[in-house]
């Protein structure tokens, strides 16, 4: 049953059967097993449904991988699960400084808001925000004594604090970004949380890759709108990384409209992103512009009307 060939099967009125070839002979097996060629038979069955006989293209294998990784939206939300966990201390210990007593910090690290706050956080963080100066300000702005939930305050003070992307005003830091969008968790932990974390801050890229060599191949239409990719290596680096946050952008929030960036935001997070989004748009179109200015019998570019770069 080693050197199998064909498996055929044909369709009878009144049952169906299964014939199993055998094109070349078995040197290791030159006397069939008479006494068992039943055992014989479903193992040589066995064999050919074991073997798939044609390799997977580039393309099919690349779609299957990132099938299996999962969405933008399942590896971000796990990433931020753990990076609560892997600073929960840091937190504690900003709080602890920031101007609260010891018992508005317990009702903070007990608050059912405590993990939108930490993401908070995070978020401001990443986009160049000095925490340790930015958030005692916050605290001493206005008292709690009227606050139900301490935690809720100080999110919605934070977020209001940094809701421009970094680059816009407050900070000209480069955000620390996971494929142009996720915000990275820094500072001291554990070494469980932090390859944790590395894991899926490289699967989050594979899968940001993944999404739009996919759809590049595929030619989805939203695809067009981003210019033609530069032929100089420098440019196209450059294309190809703005692209590729469009393409997270897309898979973190589900997108499949034939526009590069879909319906309007919904929530205050999907709204930062979607300015990420639309100013790499901005970006990517501006180098494919560039390239059709180099290249006079191109056809113009067919571009978006996008705002003005965040």
């Amino acid at each position: 049953a080693s050197n199998l060939g064909r498996f055929t099967m044909t369709r009878g009125a009144d049952s169906n059967h299964a014939y199993v070839g055998i094109d070349r002979e078995d040197h290791e097996h030159l006397e069939p097993p008479v006494d068992d060629p039943e055992r014989m038979a479903r193992a040589a069955l066995y064999g050919v449904l074991q073997h798939v006989g044609v390799e997977l293209s580039a393309h099919e294998t690349i779609t299957l991988e990132h099938e299996r990784w999962g969405s933008i939206a399942e590896l971000a939300a796990e990433y931020e699960t753990i990076a609560q966990a892997a600073q929960h201390d840091r937190w504690a210990a900003l709080l602890a400084v920031s101007g609260l007593d010891s018992e508005q910090v317990d009702d903070v690290l007990a608050s059912d808001a405590y993990g939108a706050l930490s993401a908070e956080l995070r978020r401001a963080e990443a986009n160049g925000h000095h925490l340790d100066r930015l958030f005692p300000r916050l605290v001493a702005a206005r008292g709690f004594v009227d606050a139900a939930d301490i935690a809720s305050v100080l999110h919605a003070r934070l977020a209001k604090t940094t809701a421009r992307p970094a680059g816009s005003g407050r900070t000209r830091k480069t955000p620390r970004l996971i494929a142009g969008l996720v915000p990275r968790a820094d500072g001291p932990m554990s070494t469980d949380m932090r390859q944790a974390l590395d894991e899926r801050h490289e699967l989050i890229e594979q899968r940001a890759d993944a999404v739009l060599d996919t759809a590049l191949t595929d030619r989805e239409p939203w695809t067009t709108r981003l210019g033609e990719k530069p032929t100089g290596k420098g440019e196209a680096k450059q294309w190809r990384r703005n692209a590729r946050i469009i393409a997270a952008y897309r898979d973190r929030y589900q997108i499949t409209a034939t526009s590069p960036l879909g319906p309007d935001p919904e929530t205050t997070v999907q709204t930062i992103d979607h300015a990420r989004a639309k100013a790499a748009l901005q970006r990517a179109q501006t180098f494919a512009t560039r390239q059709n200015q180099k290249s006079p019998e191109r056809q113009p570019v067919n571009r978006d009307h996008v705002g003005p770069q965040m």
